[in-house]
């Protein structure tokens, strides 16, 4: 193979693996542009290896062990986090970006070309429609995931007990659950308690309710709620 064939077609490979990559980086996911941009330059080196190294062996088989070998970084990039479970779409776009670099490394431009706008199109546009679904709660037969919530409150130490009494009866909510209960010094004679929720279902409607309950007894200097699962995956850098 002659060096500006090879270069051409892994500089293509690396030039679509950066263009999907910018995408996962700009999102902040697990696997940013440096792994997409990776990923792709080594299928199309390895189907490279296999048609051009080998001339009696079959370069589909190298295919398909890239498709199998990518399983293991897709694997590394999916965690469970509490109910919920995150990287699913950065390990599918891995899997669809060694698919690019192997449709450069045989040299079907064409088709590495359009199959790279199909996976930027397909994150691109999917993902807010996504979210508008996750915040429809009222389709009729839609099924919706368990969440978990953390509550957190404020208070002065010596109202502690008082407090905790209150959280119980505040959030005895039939759609709430409470899982947990723990309680640490904040500083300044105060103490921070964090109150564990799960749901079947989302509904920050009712933990709405419940802020604005707490909020306007005296006893309490700050209350907040949010989703743990939702923060981690948010900041998550590649």
């Amino acid at each position: 193979m002659l060096a500006v064939d090879l270069l051409t077609r892994v500089g293509l490979a690396t030039l679509l693996g950066v263009a999907i990559g910018l995408e996962r980086q700009w999102r902040s996911r697990m696997a940013g542009l440096q792994t997409m941009a990776l990923v792709s330059t080594g299928s199309a080196l390895y189907l490279i290896l296999g048609a051009y190294s080998f001339p009696n062996a079959d370069p589909t088989r190298v295919a398909a062990q890239i498709v199998t070998g990518i399983g293991f970084l897709g694997a590394g990039v999916i965690m469970k986090q509490g109910m919920s479970v995150t990287g699913l779409n950065t390990a599918a776009t891995l899997w669809s970006t060694a698919a690019v670099g192997a449709l450069a490394g045989a040299w079907l431009w064409r088709e590495a070309l359009a199959s790279a706008v199909i996976v930027l199109a397909a994150n691109l546009l999917l993902q807010p429609l996504a979210e508008t679904m996750d915040r429809r709660k009222n389709w009729s037969g839609r099924e919706h995931p368990p969440v978990d919530y953390l509550l957190t409150v404020v208070c002065r130490d010596d109202r502690d007990n008082d407090v905790r009494a209150l959280l119980i009866r505040t959030v005895g909510d039939p759609r709430l659950t409470l899982t947990s209960m723990r309680s640490a010094p904040a500083g300044a004679g105060t103490v921070e308690i964090r109150v564990g929720l799960s749901a079947a279902a989302r509904d920050d409607a009712v933990l709405e309710a419940a802020v604005g309950a707490l909020a306007v007894d005296a006893r309490i200097q700050a209350v907040q709620w949010s989703i743990p699962d939702e923060a981690a995956e948010r900041f998550a850098r590649p």
